[in-house]
């Protein structure tokens, strides 16, 4: 399967081998014949699409445009696109169509990029499997039996499949750098404020972070120099410059120090995953960076702390979803009592509705305190355990997931083994800082995810860990042959 990346499409679109709307064309066409077997997309803008291609193609015959004019990309379909269905993966918002762009989605435009469609997630980005979402769950295209990881599960099943190349992608607690893992790309989630939440449907506030799923470092560093940067529209969006990610590419990693959590490395994760994770570090210390172990000693607090602190986010943004003002409305009901409590119901699904009912709980009268508060105070105990590895480190490194993809339907029905699977990206979204995950090798024929961990808006030196590695390895350029894995243990 060919997938080239944006780097390789920008060249060959500049030197006139291929136009936009070819390349347009082309991944509508790998849309159609082969989405049927992922369920990656929820809508598809085909017409939209081979437009902006043509306006793409015009700039580029007049020599104008940027490094990502013409390119084939698709959004996660949490974020507002004017005039396009925008569906959360919940019936709840199933007919939505937003009157106003995402930031994201608006500077992206801005920059050539050629929106092809919406992909699917977990119902309002809940979810580690792609298995919530009221459009089906999504396939893993190295093995069709298994999850994709989630909440992104449909923008990484689509770039691992080559259907586009790139795609944004949403992180709580892990759901970018989980589903790269799982699929076998790389996936970059931004520090909290780096790049805008304006137009991006809210799970958790003060934990949800924008960002990017592609085939290599060099194509995230493309995407996050054109969505990155202060947005007068998010109070929670840094008014700091964006430094040239690209210039940063290729510098030496020697004498750079990588801290080795130990907890990171401890029983629950898997020997295949640990020695794939292993061997990559080794690739740095050829390099001349040395590694050293440290202690994150309170990363035990942070799954009970984020699952306090994202349902009462949850619970308060999801609010407004009462049947009345816009979304999923249940028709015939006798009272406003009645009608909300059947249009949340029959709107919300499950987990959603797992959450909310957690989230109401922490936050009422008399629990406040022995909850939410105390999560509160772990969640900083957390923070400033990174705070003191980065005085000793530059970087941190470890496993992204504990294990390979799992097959479909394993956790759905242990919610805490679900929730387990975020171990170790969990503590970075509640410290807000950048991670990312590039793949590093193969357990049973499944992709196995490196994290790295940098200090807060430290994205240039993380990408260009990333590249380093990219340079000198090739599992970022392994592509599935759809399911040949299925039977894999």
């Amino acid at each position: 399967m060919s997938r080239p990346t944006i780097s390789q499409l920008a060249r060959a679109l500049r030197a006139r081998e291929v136009s936009s709307r070819e390349l347009a064309a082309g991944a509508l066409a790998r849309i159609e014949a082969q989405d049927s077997r992922l369920n990656s997309f929820i809508s598809v803008t085909a017409a939209q699409a081979l437009a902006a291609a043509d306006r793409a193609d015009l700039q580029l015959t007049r020599g104008e445009g940027g490094p990502l004019t013409g390119i084939p990309f698709a959004h996660k379909d949490i974020f507002c696109t004017a005039g396009v269905r925008t569906t959360c993966g919940s019936r709840m918002l199933a007919d939505f169509v937003p009157p106003y762009d995402a930031t994201v989605v608006s500077r992206l435009a801005a920059a050539g990029i050629v929106m092809l469609g919406k992909t699917n997630m977990d119902e309002f980005a809940m979810g580690s499997s792609n298995e919530t979402s009221y459009f089906g769950p999504v396939r893993n295209p190295w093995d069709l039996e298994r999850s994709p990881g989630g909440s992104s599960g449909g923008s990484a099943a689509a770039v691992a499949a080559g259907l586009v190349p790139a795609a944004t992608g949403t992180d709580t607690g892990g759901s970018i750098r989980q589903p790269a893992a799982l699929t076998g790309i790389t996936g970059l989630k931004p520090t909290y404020g780096r790049v805008s939440r304006y137009g991006m449907i809210a799970f958790a506030s003060s934990l949800d972070q924008a960002g990017v799923l592609a085939l290599s470092a060099e194509d995230a560093a493309l995407l996050l120099a054109a969505m990155a940067g202060f947005d007068p529209r998010d109070s929670t969006s840094a008014e700091l410059p964006v430094p040239d990610y690209m210039a940063q590419l290729g510098e030496a990693v020697e004498g750079k120090r990588i801290g080795l959590p130990k907890e990171f490395f401890d029983t629950g994760l898997e020997p295949a995953s640990a020695a794939a994770v292993r061997e990559a570090l080794r690739v740095y210390e050829q390099l001349g960076a040395t590694l050293v172990e440290i202690s994150l000693p309170s990363l035990a607090l942070s799954v009970p702390t984020y699952y306090i602190v994202a349902p009462a986010e949850c619970s308060s943004n999801l609010s407004r979803f009462d049947g009345v003002r816009f979304g999923y409305r249940h028709e015939g009901a006798q009272s406003l009592d009645e009608l909300y409590k059947k249009s949340r119901g029959e709107g919300f699904g499950a987990e959603v509705k797992r959450r909310i009912l957690t989230g109401t709980y922490v936050l009422s009268a008399g629990y406040y305190d022995a909850y939410y508060l105390k999560a509160q105070k772990a969640r900083q105990l957390i923070a400033d355990d990174f705070r003191r590895c980065f005085a000793e480190v530059d970087i941190i490194a470890g496993p992204t997931a504990p294990t390979p993809a799992f097959r479909l339907g394993e956790k759905v029905d242990d919610p805490v083994q679900m929730y387990l699977n975020d171990i170790y990206t969990i503590a970075v979204n509640l410290a807000g800082l950048p991670g990312i995950s590039i793949p590093c090798g193969l357990s049973a024929g499944l992709p196995v995810g490196l994290q790295l961990i940098a200090p807060h808006f430290g994205e240039g030196l993380l990408l260009n860990f990333a590249h380093v590695y990219q340079r000198e390895t090739d599992w970022h350029v392994g592509a599935p042959v759809m399911g040949a894995a299925a039977g894999a243990g």
